[in-house]
């Protein structure tokens, strides 16, 4: 019967955006009047419907360790406080407003017994602020453990968790959770296996439940159900374990993009499916139980985004308070004075000289200042000169191209030309020669050489 279960609402969308990266990240406090964003691109951002108007704009940005993606938010109980966890080794405790109140200490990565280590010592994965204690939160990392921190102590977890594995290595814990009594904690593990402790007096690392191969893949997300009689898990291998409500990523030859399924739990059919973008994958979602909302976050490397679908019939506040709330026209009445700017120094009188350096740099530009040297020319020239490699002067071109003037001295032997008028000179003397005749002795040429080779 349809009618035992919730109506979804799916009727209306608004999307949170800011974020140029995957938004990896989400938390709604338990009013449903805040929204939490962490995304790749190393920031969290706070929207709060009750101060936005329909442009929704975070009113506040963190970046809550540099160069280090966040991984998981979550609120206290009392929502006055929220949890970061991001990539490095210290998650942080931040107050209602975003101001820092301090992060945890990371562990010496030179012991190896993590038991013996006051903090985490490689990057986080997870973590989630116990839903009923406001002092007790729960981390998981890449070192290989879970921990419970007491809020108010930042130097040292109370205890340490180690899963129990088949060969003692560090295999990192990949996702983490509370149930909602907060008596027990979860871990995915990156074997593929899914442990659970119950926390009571004298309890150690041995897990109450050790399901092995609970899935082929990293663990990405855990919850347990209301009545806590259900675990919900989600992996990378694309199976969903017991889920009611789960995203789903874009696939690489896939035709559809990033969906959100809502899953029937006692009989895990398929209730209702909905696409929520058409090229991203869906990261985080969460369906808040106060305002009737449903949240998705998406993106990639260049963009993010938090998708919010209410019903306007169903759903109560949340992105219905801000969504009435459109940022105000301006009307022809508005009137907004304009001040009188005095400054002197724009006036011809009042400006500065040029300085040294801009007019050094003037000079430099102009040829005749700097006596700059003529550029080589490479195509047809001017003033004289030719490009061409056949030789720069304008005679020389104009000889070599098809003889526009009859010279033939390029192409003779000096000694034959001047030979040549040997004859006549001695035959015809005309001016000098005929002064010396007497005189002068009878001029003896060398033969060729290559008369004499012959």
């Amino acid at each position: 019967n349809d009618e035992d279960l919730p109506r979804i609402p799916l009727s209306n969308e608004i999307v949170l955006k800011g974020h140029t990266k995957v938004v990896s990240a989400l938390a709604v406090d338990h009013s449903g009047s805040r929204v939490l964003t962490g995304s790749y691109d190393y920031t969290v951002r706070m929207y709060d419907f009750q101060g936005m108007n329909s442009k929704l704009q975070s009113f506040r940005q963190l970046e809550p360790f540099e160069g280090h993606q966040v991984r998981s938010l979550s609120w206290s109980p009392t929502s006055d406080r929220f949890l970061c966890v991001t990539g490095s080794a210290q998650a942080k405790i931040y107050d209602r407003d975003g101001l820092t109140l301090g992060e945890f200490i990371k562990g010496d990565m030179y012991i190896r017994d993590l038991k013996n280590t006051k903090g985490h010592i490689s990057g986080l994965t997870g973590g989630e602020w116990n839903p009923k204690s406001k002092e007790t939160i729960l981390t998981s990392s890449e070192d290989g453990s879970l921990r419970i921190w007491d809020v108010a102590d930042f130097k040292s977890q109370k205890q340490v968790i180690k899963p129990k594995l088949a060969r003692p290595l560090r295999i990192p814990v990949t996702a983490c959770a509370w149930d909602h009594d907060g008596k027990r904690i979860v871990g995915g593990i990156g074997d593929g296996s899914i442990q659970l402790w119950s926390i009571k007096p004298g309890w150690g690392s041995r897990p109450d439940i050790h399901v092995g191969d609970a899935h082929s893949d990293d663990i990405t997300g855990l919850k347990f159900s209301t009545d806590g009689l259900v675990l919900l898990s989600r992996s990378m291998d694309s199976t969903l374990k017991q889920l009611i409500f789960t995203g789903t990523s874009v696939e690489k030859e896939g035709t559809s993009g990033g969906l959100l399924f809502f899953f029937d739990r006692r009989k895990l059919e398929l209730v209702s499916q909905v696409g929520i973008s058409p090229t991203y994958s869906v990261i985080r979602c969460t369906w808040h139980p106060k305002i009737n909302q449903v949240f998705a976050t998406v993106g990639d490397k260049k963009e993010g985004g938090t998708h919010i679908l209410y019903d306007s019939s169903v759903s109560q506040r949340g992105a219905l308070v801000c969504v009435g709330r459109a940022p105000r026209k301006k009307s022809v009445d508005d009137f907004e004075v304009q001040p009188v700017i005095h400054n002197p120094h724009a006036l011809p009188l009042f400006r500065d000289a040029p300085s040294r350096k801009r007019l050094r740099e003037k000079a430099l530009k102009d040829p005749m200042k700097s006596h700059k040297p003529e550029l080589p020319v490479t195509g047809p020239g001017f003033g004289g000169r030719v490009g061409v490699t056949k030789g720069s002067l304008l005679t020389q071109y104009l000889l070599k191209q098809g003889g526009l003037i009859k010279e033939t001295w390029m192409d003779e032997d000096p000694r034959e030309a001047i030979l040549k008028y040997a004859d006549a000179a001695a035959k015809d003397p005309k001016f000098i020669a005929p002064a010396y005749a007497e005189t002068q002795p009878e001029p003896v040429f060398a033969k060729s050489d290559s008369e004499e080779e012959k």
